[in-house]
């Protein structure tokens, strides 16, 4: 970033822009290099305001929630990284409905979690997701058969150009793992999200809540991770064509395939991002060439990378449907 534009940053916001930030205290897989500046938004308001000014200095900007589901150059990220900590979370219930009204800050666990208190149902399956509201929408975060799409009403979006406006179902345009916000096909920052639910019986969503967790600890790793690396392709799963290339619990650096589950890369060891990169290609290659196909990313590279490396990326994200 230019002298000038870090003075200016400097200048709106004295008292709380940080400079040189290392990305990796800030992502799930604790990797990355350094932001040139990064903003806290403690709530809303301030997130709002933040995302404004930055915009107001023709900026490139990066909003992030738990840091899920991505992989920072070591490079790091030029422009501003804004965490965005906004995670109020409300109950509405309008006649016969009931919304769960989220900040994109929230964590997607912790909505469905109050729900469920409030002995509503429909969110059980999102008590275990990681990762925020915001990212949930932005990559229709899925698991155990449901997607967001399933629960989504609308949310509130502050557009570049339009300001505040809501998005319903039909214009954030979920795909699997996908929306029109991952897409980059508008400049905007999700706010908020609305969810559905109905009446349900505590008892019963605990005890569904509870076997989804068993199944996480049985079958997902535990240490730093991303997530899910792939999407699972057509009539397949990921992880079962990982194992059957024989990759289950390969080492780069500091960074392996899960010996658990083969669509989980783990920083084990203090890994780069380049050593979880280079894991991803051997992946693919394998893949490719026992199967024939490459595995579409779930996950997206953000901040410096090289070129070609960005290119190799995006031919992988251009195969075919999931299952």
């Amino acid at each position: 970033m230019s002298d000038q534009a870090m003075n200016a940053l400097r200048e709106k916001f004295p008292n709380r822009l940080q400079e040189n930030v290392l990305m990796r205290n800030y992502t799930t897989i604790h990797a990355g290099g350094k932001a040139d500046a990064l903003l806290i938004a403690q709530d809303a308001v301030e997130l709002e305001h933040f995302v404004r000014q930055v915009w107001e200095l023709n900026l490139p900007l990066l909003v992030l929630g738990s840091g899920s589901n991505i992989l920072i150059s070591d490079k790091g990220v030029r422009g501003v990284v804004i965490i965005n900590h906004a995670h109020n979370i409300q109950i509405h219930q309008q006649q016969e409905r009931y919304e769960v009204h989220a900040e994109a800050g929230a964590l997607m666990g912790k909505a469905a979690k109050l729900a469920i208190n409030r002995h509503l149902s429909g969110l059980e399956w999102a008590a275990t997701l990681p990762g925020t509201v915001g990212g949930a929408v932005y990559g229709n975060a899925g698991c155990f058969g449901k997607e967001t799409a399933d629960n989504f009403l609308r949310a509130e979006i502050l557009h570049r150009n339009n300001g505040k406006t809501i998005f319903s179902k039909e214009e954030m345009a979920f795909e699997y793992r996908s929306s029109i916000l991952k897409r980059n096909l508008v400049e905007c920052v999700l706010l908020s999200a609305w969810f559905s639910v109905i009446p349900g019986d505590y008892e019963q969503s605990m005890q569904q809540v509870e076997t989804y967790h068993e199944r996480r600890l049985e079958n997902q790793p535990f240490g730093p991770s991303m997530g899910s690396i792939f999407r699972n392709p057509q009539g397949d799963k990921a992880g079962r064509m990982i194992e059957m290339v024989g990759l289950k619990g390969k080492k780069i650096g500091g960074a392996e395939i899960s010996a658990q589950h083969g669509n989980f890369i783990l920083n084990s060891s203090d890994g780069s991002a380049q050593d979880i990169w280079e894991l991803i290609q051997l992946i693919e290659t394998h893949v490719c060439q026992q199967f024939g196909i490459y595995l579409h990313p779930e996950i997206q590279l953000i901040g410096d990378w090289d070129e070609n490396i960005m290119k190799q990326f995006d031919t992988y994200q251009t195969v075919q449907e999931h299952a």
